[in-house]
């Protein structure tokens, strides 16, 4: 008693000083307002506009210094009448001194271009250039011309080239090691400031100048060649060089147009051959006496059927779009050399969503002592229960959260916890409340628990999960903001480890409203070029506003018409699509010799898998199902089936399942669904026996409903209050997506690879749709019987071949896909399309099959 009086005072001291705080703040809603407008988008692209323009006024104020150093110093320092020389005038010479005589000297120009540079990013939200890399070697930069300049107005009425940093460093270290070895020192450090800031490699200079001097040698040497033409004697008819000089030219014009190949045209045909209705001139012509040598046409022959044109020393490409690479452009060692590949440049200003968007629903309005009453009301009703039935305890402490209160019971050496498990019903008629949960015990803390709702329940905004630090600092792959704990903690869970996620619970319970927070979470946290959506909606009305967002975040098929995919053939067709996708994938990740998504986008961005050999950036993809026992009714096994295999394999290379049911029945759920599905969350459900097939353990029945859920991930299972998100609060979250202002924006959504439709193959009775690798090893056998007996009888095959009645079964079907028996006709046998033996030969020889 007295525990529990401390414990629910200490909690009123608590609240009623939180609650004295926000009396004290009565204009927080207008701080925090005011804060939002200060600290918005167009806020904050006006204070860059703000950095442009001061940093062009700097550069002029500076640029002006430079011509006028006497004029704009003597007007700042002593004598203010006077004109001064600057384009900036008095504000000008006033900003140049101070940055020039305190800083850097006449390298204190760095500071303008340093505050344009930060101005763009505050504008576009995009540097040109690093912004930590660029201010580290700027600043550098800045010193070692301080110091140079210093060194060079030593001694002079110029102090001000090198400013205070430069005067102070030059002056310190003559002193201490003289002028010889401070110039020594000042070289130094510009090899450092070459090589740290600016990746200067002096071994790769050294090639370069001898790059540079074998050009050099190759240019005389083509002068010389040319002028040896030039100079040939007229009457010269013969040359013993000539098959060399025509090597050497080729070989020169090959290096000089590396990037195609052209053939010299040694035509030996006579003087009247043309090419093009043009004279061409002949190997034997060169030497001609009717010939001027000093124009000589040269014709090639493209390889790539191209015009040519000698005069460029370069073959224009077409530009090509960021992240491809053209197979013939760039080898594997040419795409390690490139920038780390950022896959979310195609949407570079792509804006999340504001958490304004949003809505932010208030604590109910309860006063500290009605909170206390409802709890010391409900302790006395759980111990004048519990001694009534004679079980003792020594101490109960209760925890509020958001809609329900958790009790924590140690009870007295000897009482068996079964005997309170019992007691659930008695408890619950003693409090005249709904959804009673006893928790016996409560895993590591050794003590029971009874969780009670509360009278006056608080809802769980969706504004508040995403606000909170759990939801921001995570590093979740694919971060879900659920809903809040008993303790009012937030609950944030990594979707990517899940694997997937089962959700069940009778209509009404907050099912929908939970796959929207699951969405909007998501979509708050991921950009679109790295996470998809397959959406799938046999209702047709719950994922409608998320259409608008189509063309970012949406995976569909090549040719699929909805947004939303609500046909039961389409999501068949989807499904087996994601298997494609799934087993492509897998193919990239063994040539790449990873282990999953995660470690194989991290190597394609840092350019180590090379497009060339078919390596691309993967997003992340997630399906979401809801009601999918409308999918088993009128699909079934065509669902069930590709849903397995997804569920089974697709969680190394990052596609996640969410599919929700209001039947949580075992024809719903069935064991291959449930076995690989180890996430599930449960709404209320009407009975305990739904709550077994969903959770393996009762509970879910007991829910008050209205969001209040039991998530388990595992070994544990606990109790949530959903966040809520309503149906406006979607709307506006797809619309700010949809409408944003991009440069290029995304015209069409994800596509998945495309597959037939269902009935187009497998079961088609086409000749193509069969794999001889998937027809049985007797059915030759069985198609030479039924022709040679022209029964088409499944029990004549089992009979006479001594097989089972279901392989027997197996290959009539693959007979009547293969057009020798007809269609069943129940217990009739079927007709016989081929009459003899050789008719059946050659049908076989046509499909391939002899």
């Amino acid at each position: 008693m007295k525990k529990f009086a401390n414990s629910q005072e200490g909690a009123s001291a608590k609240k009623s000083s939180g609650k004295s705080s926000k009396e004290k703040n009565g204009s927080g809603k207008s701080k925090s307002s005011l804060w939002g407008f200060l600290s918005g988008n167009k806020m904050i692209a006006f204070y860059g506009i703000l950095l442009i323009l001061f940093s062009i006024l700097l550069f002029i104020s500076i640029f002006s210094f430079y011509f006028n150093a006497h004029n704009n110093v003597s007007f700042v320092v002593s004598d203010r009448t006077q004109d001064v020389h600057n384009l900036a005038k008095g504000v000008g010479a006033n900003l140049a001194y101070f940055f020039i005589q305190f800083f850097f000297g006449v390298a204190s120009v760095g500071f303008p271009f340093l505050i344009l540079l930060y101005g763009i990013r505050l504008v576009v939200k995009k540097s040109p250039l690093p912004l930590g890399k660029t201010t580290f070697a700027v600043f550098m930069t800045m010193a070692w011309l301080s110091i140079t300049f210093a060194l060079i107005a030593f001694n002079t009425d110029r102090s001000f080239l090198g400013g205070n940093f430069g005067n102070f460093i030059c002056t310190f270290l003559t002193d201490k090691v003289g002028m010889f070895f401070t110039v020594l020192l000042d070289i130094a450090l510009l090899v450092l400031v070459l090589i740290f800031c600016y990746d200067i490699s002096f071994a790769g200079i050294f090639e370069k100048i001898q790059q540079w001097n074998v050009g050099i040698r190759e240019r005389r040497e083509a002068k010389r060649r040319d002028k040896a033409l030039q100079t040939i004697p007229a009457a010269r008819t013969q040359h013993e060089d000539q098959p060399d000089l025509y090597i050497t030219d080729h070989g020169a014009l090959s290096r000089e147009y590396a990037t195609r190949t052209y053939d010299l045209v040694d035509n030996k045909e006579p003087e009247d051959s043309t090419l093009g209705g043009e004279d061409v001139m002949t190997a034997d012509d060169l030497f001609n006496d009717d010939v001027e040598t000093q124009d000589i046409p040269f014709d090639f022959v493209n390889t790539n059927d191209k015009p040519v044109d000698l005069e460029d020393d370069v073959v224009s490409e077409e530009p090509e779009e960021e992240g491809t690479v053209q197979p013939h452009e760039l080898t594997p060692e040419e795409v390690r050399n490139l920038e780390p590949y950022d896959p979310t440049k195609e949407l570079s200003h792509f804006e999340f969503p504001p958490v304004e968007l949003l809505k932010d629903y208030p604590y109910t309005a309860s006063t500290e002592e009605l909170i206390r009453k409802e709890l010391m009301e409900n302790k006395m009703s759980i111990e004048k229960t519990l001694l009534s039935f004679g079980i003792a305890i020594k101490s109960i402490s209760a925890v509020v959260g958001p809609t329900v209160t958790l009790y924590e019971i140690v009870p007295k050496e000897g009482v068996r916890i079964s005997k309170i498990k019992n007691l659930e019903d008695d408890i619950a008629l003693s409090l005249s409340a709904l959804g009673i949960r006893i928790i016996a015990p409560i895993p590591g803390r050794g003590t029971i628990g009874i969780e009670v709702p509360n009278k006056n329940p608080n809802i769980v905004s969706m504004r508040e999960i995403i606000n909170s630090d759990k939801f921001k600092k995570n590093n979740y792959a694919l971060p879900i903001g659920l809903g809040k704990t008993i303790n009012n903690e937030s609950f944030v869970v990594d979707l990517a480890k899940m694997p997937h996620l089962l959700v069940a619970g009778a209509t009404g319970q907050g099912k929908s409203v939970g796959l929207n927070a699951i969405i909007t979470s998501l979509l708050y946290t991921k950009h679109p070029c790295e996470m998809k959506f397959v959406l799938v909606d046999p209702k047709k009305v719950e994922f409608t506003l998320y259409s608008a967002i189509e063309n970012y975040y949406l995976a569909t098929l090549p040719d699929n018409g909805d947004a939303i995919i609500t046909d039961t053939k389409k999501v068949v067709r989807t499904l087996n699509s994601l298997c494609v996708e799934m087993d492509t994938r897998y193919d990239l990740l063994k040539a790449a010799k990873m282990r999953n998504i995660k470690e194989y986008n991290a190597k394609f961005c840092a350019r180590e898998l090379s497009p060339v050999a078919g390596h691309r950036y993967m997003p992340y993809i997630v399906v979401v199902i809801d009601e999918f026992g409308d999918l088993i009714m009128t699909a079934g096994r065509e669902v069930e089936q590709p849903l397995a295999r997804l569920a089974q394999l697709a969680r190394a290379i990052g596609i996640h399942l969410v599919i929700a049911t209001q039947r949580p029945s075992v024809n719903i759920i069935t064991g291959s669904i449930k076995a690989n599905f180890p996430a599930r969350i449960a709404f209320r459900v009407q009975s305990g026996v739904d709550s077994k097939t969903i959770l393996d353990a009762t509970g879910a029945n007991q829910l008050i409903g209205k969001g209040d859920m039991l998530i388990s991930t595992g070994s544990d299972v606990v109790r949530l209050q959903c966040a809520f998100v309503d149906t406006p609060e979607v709307e506006q979250i797809a619309e700010f997506i949809e409408k944003q202002e991009l440069e290029r924006p995304l015209r069409e959504p994800y596509e998945l690879p495309d597959v037939p439709e269902p009935g187009e193959e497998g079961n088609g009775r086409g000749d193509e749709s069969l794999n001889p690798n998937e027809l049985d090893s007797m059915l030759i056998e069985a198609a030479t019987l039924i022709v040679q007996t022209q029964q088409g009888s499944t029990s004549s095959i089992q009979r006479k071949l001594s097989l089972g009645y279901n392989r027997a079964g197996r290959i009539m079907d693959q007979l009547e896909d293969l057009k020798i028996v007809g269609p069943g006709s129940g217990s009739k046998p079927r007709q016989v399309l081929i009459k003899t033996e050789a008719e059946l030969r050659q049908h076989l020889a046509d499909l391939q099959l002899l």
